[in-house]
């Protein structure tokens, strides 16, 4: 395979981040924080404020990526993991929007949401409250 096939054989990633409306009170948030918002085991933070998660519709580019660096799981293994906790009642799924453009509409509007987008998406209306490691 040349170089030019070696290049486009390399998966490319987005720049995801996840990010707050800039109004909202949401800090900084943690690794543990963010695995544990959007696994569902708790939405109050430490310091009193509310995080709601918001997920990508279906089988997305951005979603398969976003629980991939988050957890190293595949996207199946997530969708098991929450229909086992939908089943037996504990608790629900983030909210589910077709589109980075509709996550960023919600985040904007709503104190308490919190979703990930491409860096490339961000605005003066969103913070980023959570970052990967490059």
């Amino acid at each position: 395979m040349g170089c030019l096939g070696l290049l486009l054989s390399w998966p490319v990633r987005a720049d995801l981040v996840l990010v707050a409306s800039a109004d909202s009170g949401i800090p900084l948030l943690s690794h543990d924080q963010v695995v544990n918002i959007f696994l569902g085991r708790y939405r109050k933070l430490p310091d009193g404020a509310t995080a709601e998660p918001l997920d990508i519709d279906g089988d997305s580019p951005e979603r398969r990526e976003f629980y991939e660096r988050l957890l190293g799981k595949p996207l199946a293994e997530i969708n098991a993991y929450w229909a086992r906790l939908v089943f037996s009642g504990r608790t629900l799924p983030p909210e589910e929007l077709p589109t980075q453009r509709a996550v960023l509409a919600r985040v904007i509007h709503d104190p308490v949401a919190i979703g990930y987008v491409e860096r490339a998406n961000l605005n003066a209306q969103v913070k980023v409250v959570y970052e990967f490691d490059r």
